[in-house]
């Protein structure tokens, strides 16, 4: 016959909750007495803290080893890549002439960028160094921190430099300017003490036509040697690279322009079809009239 299990009441099960947390009889707290508690409160102090030391002895002897200015690793490109201003997304420079929503913000981007250069902020933070040779500032055993910069005037920019019309660039009168910069690789000679140029064309050879009249800045796209080497954003501060601009002076109105411009320069191959930046930059560009 079975028997019949006793059903525990509410106060029954709160009571055995109640001492399950403290019971008063043995002073114990989820049952543990103080004294447990404590030894294990000691053990987990002890051996975090432990960890907490090694993981800094680590950190510490590491940090030992790293150069707080030259990059222990340095993803050496061996083509520098180029890049245009203003810069979208898909780089595609697209606008209508006589609606100014269209291309205020490439003249803001235009703007922003270009006031490191100018001449007033070169004057007091680089040097004025003498053009066609490499600025080489070796350590020599003592660490000559930091390098200096040479001088990139936002002048030499002509008028593409935004000081004669800082609203528009041209884009107002549908005759557009464009920057290209070479991205900074650490310790690079560009140029192989050589001269050396940017050019820009069509893409394709039946669209030059189309395309038109250009003019460079500074002339004939020159880029100097006394702006390389580059020797790191912590070594070179204030350094400002040398910049490419293009005016495009009559360009077909709305029509789509591929543009491709290119260094030449003898230590900068500009043929891998697997890096489409390797020393050259295409872009599109569109100039709407109504």
């Amino acid at each position: 016959m079975a028997i019949e299990k006793e059903k525990k009441t509410c106060g029954q099960v709160m009571a055995e909750w109640r001492e399950a947390i403290w019971n008063p009889r043995t002073h114990q707290f989820m049952g543990r007495t103080g004294s447990s508690w404590a030894l294990i409160l000691f053990f987990y102090l002890v051996f975090y803290g432990f960890l907490t030391a090694l993981f800094t002895l680590t950190m510490w002897v590491m940090l030992q080893t790293v150069d707080p200015y030259i990059p222990k690793y340095q993803d050496r490109l061996s083509v520098p890549g180029m890049m245009i201003r203003p810069k979208t997304d898909t780089l595609d420079v697209t606008f209508n002439v006589s609606n100014t929503e269209t291309w205020d913000r490439y003249v803001k981007m235009l703007n922003d960028f270009l006031e490191p250069y100018n001449d007033s902020i070169q004057a007091a933070t680089n040097d004025a160094c003498r053009p066609g040779r490499y600025n080489e500032q070796p350590d020599n055993g003592v660490l000559n921190y930091p390098k200096r910069a040479c001088q990139f005037n936002r002048t030499a920019l002509g008028a593409c430099s935004g000081l004669n019309d800082p609203t528009h660039y041209g884009y107002a009168d549908g005759r557009p300017c464009i920057l290209i910069k070479m991205n900074r690789v650490i310790n690079f000679f560009a140029g192989a003490n050589q001269t050396m140029n940017v050019t820009c064309a069509a893409k394709k050879e039946e669209d030059a036509q189309k395309l038109g009249e250009m003019v460079m800045y500074p002339p004939n796209g020159h880029i100097d040697l006394m702006y390389f080497p580059y020797y790191g954003k912590k070594v070179h501060v204030n350094y400002t690279q040398p910049i490419v601009a293009v005016k495009f002076l009559t360009l077909e109105a709305n029509v789509d322009h591929y543009v491709e411009c290119k260094i030449n320069a003898v230590n900068i191959a500009t043929t891998d079809e697997r890096d489409k930046f390797a020393g050259r930059v295409a872009f599109k560009i569109r100039v709407n009239r109504d």
